[in-house]
């Protein structure tokens, strides 16, 4: 590992090194005592490493992604659909001059102005003696969940097909939302869900303005040098049943085809010619409480392509708009009644030599100051839908986070 000055990381935490989750607790108890700015964490597939974490980070509204970044960028892009009718500020983001990562059981630093008792709590954490759990505040965090309702939900499914019937689209991701009410931390709730699901790509983000809490399976954008790649989600059965009648679904297979061509499409917009390619195509993969259809596009950037442009070229993520996006886009402001928010957005970091490494902020709860929750739910939609599964998908996608409550 290379650290982003050109000089080689240490490792912290010696051989007892602790797991991201206990790191995270610790590092909020000490900035909340230390009155700074609270960590941000990016735990599970982040940055080919299992967590990246800045110890401290002032993360504002309107702090957008580097292009060419020299120090690193944690946030959040929210959707671009009525972005000023969501609870949370549209983006959100903040820098940093180091990181900790955790790699092979090992803690390190990466980059300058990592302090020193950011080390030193990590090297507590590590030991079990002194584990991070004495960190968390005294009573659980609990959450009250209201579903949606179930006919203005079906009624937007039903324009949807319309739509498509009509030559409009092919294809259009719609959604609802549960809202609720959190009693306890934001950072603690967090915890308790990452730690019992361990989403691919979990993240948590907080300031003055609010939080999130993702609980994200789904790569947005991943860039290393010049190459970038994408692993869109389209195709869900519930985890209870066969992935292989998932591997067989024909309106599955269509709906993950159609978003894939969709990404080729975008990647396209800034690839070296002849470059895109799609390595990945149809894997069932597990995810917290579903199977999922991914794959996996991947293209070659031209030299001194920045992130500016390639966030221009494929935002948002493909998986959660339709085909064609700008037209689905448009009908989806129609349709669906509540602004997306954060949800459906891409959350994640940037850093020195283009790095960068976005989830699609799927299974992502906001929560505001006062506590009030909301977590955006929803599916793709082909001319192959039953509407009733649809629904049944939206719930099966939100009970690993509100529970199996079997709502009708």
């Amino acid at each position: 590992m290379v650290a982003a000055d050109g000089v080689g990381s240490d490792l912290l935490g010696g051989s007892a090194a602790a797991p991201a989750l206990d790191v995270l607790h610790a590092l909020h108890a000490e900035t909340v005592a230390r009155r700074l700015p609270p960590p941000a964490a990016l735990i599970g597939d982040w940055y080919d490493a299992d967590a990246v974490i800045a110890p401290s980070v002032e993360l504002t509204p309107g702090c957008r992604p580097p292009d060419d970044p020299d120090r690193f960028w944690f946030g959040y892009l929210g959707f671009p659909v009525r972005p000023h009718d969501a609870s949370l500020p549209p983006d959100v983001g903040g820098h940093t001059d180091g990181v900790l990562v955790l790699r092979d059981g090992r803690w390190s630093r990466i980059g300058t102005g990592i302090p020193d008792w950011a080390e030193a709590v990590v090297h507590a954490a590590g030991d079990r003696r002194d584990s991070a759990a004495r960190h968390r505040t005294e009573a659980r965090p609990t959450a009250e969940w209201i579903p949606p309702e179930r006919i203005p939900h079906l009624d937007a499914i039903a324009e949807c097909l319309e739509a498509i019937r009509a030559g409009e689209v092919y294809q259009a991701c719609v959604c609802t939302r549960f809202t609720g009410t959190l009693s306890g931390q934001p950072v603690d709730f967090f915890a308790e869900l990452a730690g019992a699901t361990a989403p691919a790509k979990a993240a948590f983000l907080q300031g003055d303005w609010g939080s999130v809490a993702s609980l994200s399976p789904e790569t947005y954008l991943r860039r290393t040098g010049n190459i970038v790649s994408s692993s869109p989600i389209k195709g869900t059965l519930p985890a209870t049943a066969d992935p292989d009648a998932l591997a067989a679904s024909a309106k599955d297979i269509a709906e993950n085809i159609m978003i894939v061509d969709l990404v080729r499409n975008d990647l396209g917009r800034v690839a070296v010619t002849g470059s895109v390619r799609v390595p990945e195509l149809l894997t069932v993969v597990p995810a917290p409480g579903v199977w999922h259809l991914v794959s996996r596009v991947e293209a070659i950037l031209a030299p001194g392509t920045g992130n500016d442009a390639v966030l221009a070229a494929t935002f948002p993520p493909a998986s959660v708009t339709g085909t064609p996006k700008l037209r689905a886009m448009e009908l989806l402001d129609v349709w669906e009644a509540d602004a997306r928010g954060v949800y459906c957005g891409a959350i994640g970091m940037a850093g020195p030599d283009r790095a960068l490494d976005l989830n699609v902020a799927i299974r992502t709860v906001e929560i505001t100051p006062d506590g009030t929750l909301a977590l955006g739910v929803g599916g793709g939609i082909t001319i192959d839908s039953d509407p009733a599964k649809e629904w049944q998908e939206c719930l099966d996608k939100a009970a690993s986070i509100v529970g199996p409550r079997g709502w009708a």
